[in-house]
C-alpha cells in the first residue's frame, strides 16, 4: 500500500492509496481534540463550566517538551479556540490547534505518506510505480483562450494538442482519464490550472486533474523571509491525484522528484501540498509530525519570552558566524574544508533544545529528531558520488537541515527559542576557530573561511588534516581539491566572502556570486561567461590557466561586437519585488508599472522579467513584450561579468589586477556571509 495523497473532509481523514496498480479512497472517521492549558484555572471557572457542558471538554494532561501540564481536551476547531484565547485574555497556553488533520492522522497512526508497507521514512530508496504525465503548455492559456496547445508525455508515449479551445479541453481531459495518471508534472501549474478549468466549465467538460473532483484551495500571500520579500502564490490543490508545479516548486527545483517524495515523507504531508511548501515549512513540519507521533502536544502560539539579559551578555552571546576574509587573487592547489550539516550536528551534539537550556542532563527533543535526518544527508551525501540519482534527494535534505539552525530562532517557531540559535552560532565559531588553529598548527595557510568551511593551502596531505580536525573536533568534514582558485574583490579592493570561482579536481568548475550563478543575469550575458569559464575548466594549473587567456579575452571581444545584434529576449532581467510603490525612480519601479500598463496584477515578492529598452529615461518591458534594448546599458552588465572572469588574469583584467598566488597568503578577520554551490 504506498499512499499518494490525504485530506481531510467529512469529518474523517481520505487517504488515497495505491497497491496492485489500483488507486482507491480509504475514509476514516476522526474528531482529534486540541488542548487548553487555563494559566489561573480559578479566574475561568465560569469558562471551563461552559467548555465543560457545550464541548465535553475533559480534563486531562498535555504532554509539552518540557513535561505535563494539566488542561483540557476540547472536540472542537479553531474558531473555539481563538475565543477561548480571548475569553481567558490570553492567559492560556493551545496546543494541536493549527496541526493538519490528516497528519495527526497518519502520525499517530504510524502512516507514513510515499512509502510501501514496509517502507522505511530514513531511507534514500523512493521506488514507487507511480504513473507520470508530463504536461506542457505552449504560451498563456488563459490569454490565449480561443485556441490552445499542450505537449502531452506519458509512459513513453508523447502527443501535441493544438486547435480550438473545446476540443483541445476535450482532448485533454481524455488523455489524463485515460492514462489516469498519479503524478502529473507542469510548468507553472498554479497560474494555469485554474484557468483552464474555469474555460473548461465554460465548454461543459471536466478536466480531471483531480481524481474525486474536488481541490484543496491555498490562497496567495506575500510574506517577509530571511531578509527579502518573498510570494507564494494561490493554487488548487487536486485530491487523489499529485499535480506539481515544476517551475515554482522550490522543492521540485531542488530536489527533483525523488527528493520531493523524500521530503513529503519525512514531513508527513502528501507530496502535493508538500510540493508548495519551503524548506523551513518542511523541516518544522518534520518537527511537528514527530511530537505528534511521541504523543508531544504542538503548540499554538509560542508563549516562552526572551530570557532578560545584561547587553554585555547579549553582545557576547548574539555574534553570528565566523568569516576570514580572502586576499583577492588567484591561487593553485588549494582544499576546502567543509563541515556535512554543521548546524544541525551542533544541535545534535551539544543536545540543544529550548527545554534543555540549563538542563543539559535531559534528552533533548530536536536532537532527538534531528539525528536521523543527519544520518541520512550523511548517506546521500556519500552515495551521491556513485549514484547520480540521490543528487536531488541529498540537496532537498541539505536545504532542509540548513532552515532547521534559522528556525530555531524564528519567533513563531513550534520548538524554537533564540537563546538556542545563539547557542549553536557560539558552538560554530569555537569550532572554526579552532579548526583554522589546527590547520595553522599543521603548517597550513588559511586563505578564507565562512561558517562552516575554510580553503587551505598546505604541502601535508588533506587526509591528514581532516583526521587530525575530526578527531579534535568531533564533527564529520568533507574535503574538495581545487586545481585553482579565484577570489574577487571588493569595489574598496578588499577581497568578497561570497564571490569567487575555481576549478575542482573532478574537473567541474565551482562558482559563487558571479554573474553566471545570479538569477538576475541576462541570458546572453550568463551564456558569455559560462563560455569563458568552460575554456578556463581545461587549465590544471595556474601556468595552464594562463595560457587560457587569449580564447577567454577573444570570447568576451566577440560578445561585445556580438551584443547589438542579440535576440531581445536574451536580455530579460529577473527581479522579485519588494513592493508595488516607489519612492524614487528606478528601473524595477519602471517595470512593475509596465507590468501594469498590460493588466497584468502584481503582489510583492513575485518575480518579473524585464527588458531595458532605455536606462536614461527609464523606459523597460516585459520579457515577452521586448522588441529592442538599449544596448550601451547591457553592454556595461557584460563588461562587469567580462571583468569577473578575466579577473583571474592579471594581465588581462580591465580593471584592478589581482596577484597570482601559488604561495600561502594568510586570511584576514572580517565579518560576512556567503556559501559555496556547484556550477
Amino acid at each position: 500500500m504506498w499512499i499518494l495523497d490525504s485530506a481531510y473532509r467529512d469529518g474523517g481523514v481520505d487517504l488515497w492509496v495505491k497497491e496492485g496498480g489500483t488507486v482507491q479512497k480509504i475514509h476514516t472517521p476522526y474528531d482529534p481534540p486540541f488542548y487548553v492549558s487555563f494559566r489561573d484555572p480559578t479566574a475561568c471557572h465560569e469558562l471551563i463550566a461552559a467548555l465543560e457542558t457545550q464541548y465535553g471538554a475533559e480534563k486531562c494532561a498535555i504532554l509539552t517538551i518540557f513535561g505535563d501540564v494539566p488542561g483540557y481536551a476540547i472536540h472542537a476547531g479553531r474558531d473555539v479556540a481563538e475565543a477561548i484565547e480571548r475569553q481567558a485574555q490570553y492567559d492560556t497556553d493551545l496546543f494541536n490547534v493549527d496541526v493538519r488533520r490528516d497528519q495527526r492522522f497518519m502520525a499517530e497512526r504510524g502512516i507514513v505518506p510515499c512509502t510501501g508497507n514496509d517502507g522505511d521514512r530514513f531511507s534514500p530508496d523512493v521506488a514507487h510505480d507511480l504513473t507520470i504525465l508530463e504536461l506542457r503548455t505552449r504560451g498563456n492559456p488563459v490569454v490565449s483562450a480561443p485556441s490552445l496547445e499542450f505537449d502531452l508525455e506519458c509512459s513513453g508515449e508523447t502527443c501535441r494538442l493544438d486547435g480550438k479551445a473545446g476540443d483541445v479541453l476535450a482532448d485533454l481531459a481524455g488523455q489524463i482519464a485515460s492514462h489516469d495518471p498519479d503524478i502529473i508534472l507542469m510548468p507553472d501549474a498554479d497560474l494555469a490550472v485554474p484557468g483552464l478549468l474555469t474555460l473548461a466549465r465554460q465548454y461543459g467538460i471536466t478536466v480531471p486533474f483531480s481524481r474525486n473532483g474536488k481541490y484543496r484551495n491555498q490562497s496567495a500571500r506575500s510574506y517577509w523571509s530571511y531578509g527579502r520579500m518573498e510570494h507564494k502564490g494561490a493554487a488548487l490543490v487536486p485530491e487523489g491525484r499529485i499535480l506539481i508545479d515544476t517551475e515554482q516548486s522550490f522543492a521540485y527545483h531542488a530536489g527533483g522528484l525523488s527528493g520531493m517524495l523524500i521530503a513529503s515523507r519525512l514531513a508527513g504531508i502528501p507530496p502535493g501540498p508538500a510540493s508548495r511548501l519551503t524548506p523551513g515549512t518542511l523541516i518544522s513540519s518534520y518537527e511537528i509530525r514527530e511530537a505528534l507521533r511521541q504523543g508531544i502536544a504542538v503548540p499554538f502560539r509560542k508563549n516562552e519570552p526572551e530570557q532578560v539579559r545584561k547587553i554585555a551578555e547579549l553582545q557576547a552571546a548574539d555574534r553570528g558566524g565566523l568569516m576570514f576574509q580572502p586576499v583577492p587573487g588567484t591561487y593553485e592547489s588549494v582544499d576546502e574544508i567543509d563541515f556535512t550539516s554543521l548546524y544541525p550536528t551542533i544541535i545534535v551534539n551539544e543536545n540543544l533544545s529550548p527545554e534543555t537550556l540549563g538542563h543539559n542532563d535531559r534528552p533533548g527533543f530536536l536532537p532527538a529528531v534531528l539525528d536521523p535526518v543527519i544520518g541520512l544527508r550523511r548517506t546521500t551525501k556519500r552515495q551521491k558520488k556513485t549514484d547520480p540519482r540521490l543528487r536531488g534527494p541529498d540537496a532537498i535534505l541539505k536545504w532542509m537541515l540548513v532552515t532547521c539552525f534559522g528556525y530555531t530562532g524564528y519567533r513563531n517557531a513550534k520548538f524554537g527559542r533564540i537563546e538556542v540559535h545563539e547557542a549553536i552560532t557560539a558552538a560554530s565559531r569555537e569550532i572554526l576557530l579552532r579548526t583554522k588553529e589546527i590547520a595553522e598548527e599543521m603548517g597550513f595557510t588559511v586563505l578564507h573561511g565562512i561558517v562552516d568551511c575554510l580553503w587551505v593551502q598546505g604541502n601535508l596531505p588533506i587526509e591528514t588534516l581532516r583526521e587530525r580536525i575530526e578527531r579534535e573536533t568531533r564533527y564529520p568534514i568533507d574535503a574538495e581539491h581545487f586545481d585553482w582558485i579565484v577570489f574577487l574583490p571588493l569595489a574598496d579592493g578588499f577581497g568578497a566572502y561570497n564571490r569567487y570561482y575555481g576549478k575542482l579536481s573532478d574537473g567541474h568548475i565551482r562558482v559563487r556570486g558571479i554573474a553566471a550563478r545570479r538569477h538576475d543575469t541576462p541570458p546572453f550575458i550568463k551564456e558569455v561567461q559560462c563560455r569563458m569559464l568552460g575554456v578556463m575548466k581545461r587549465a590544471a594549473t595556474i601556468a595552464e590557466l594562463e595560457e587560457t587567456k587569449e580564447e577567454a579575452e577573444q570570447i568576451f571581444r566577440e560578445a561585445i561586437l556580438a551584443l547589438p545584434a542579440a535576440d531581445p529576449q536574451q536580455m530579460a532581467i529577473g527581479r522579485r519585488i519588494s513592493r508595488l510603490v516607489y519612492r524614487h525612480r528606478c528601473l524595477e519601479g519602471a517595470a512593475v508599472q509596465a507590468y501594469r500598463d498590460q493588466g497584468i496584477e502584481l503582489s510583492p515578492g513575485m518575480q518579473i522579467r524585464y527588458v531595458v529598452e532605455d536606462a536614461r529615461h527609464y523606459r523597460v518591458v516585459p520579457a515577452g513584450s521586448a522588441i529592442s534594448f538599449d544596448t550601451a546599458f547591457y553592454r556595461t552588465l557584460l563588461e562587469r561579468a567580462g571583468e569577473e572572469i578575466l579577473a583571474a588574469y592579471p594581465s588581462a583584467a580591465p580593471g584592478k589586477k589581482m596577484p597570482v598566488r601559488s604561495g600561502n597568503v594568510p586570511g584576514v578577520k572580517k565579518p560576512g556571509t556567503g556559501n559555496a554551490t556547484l556550477f
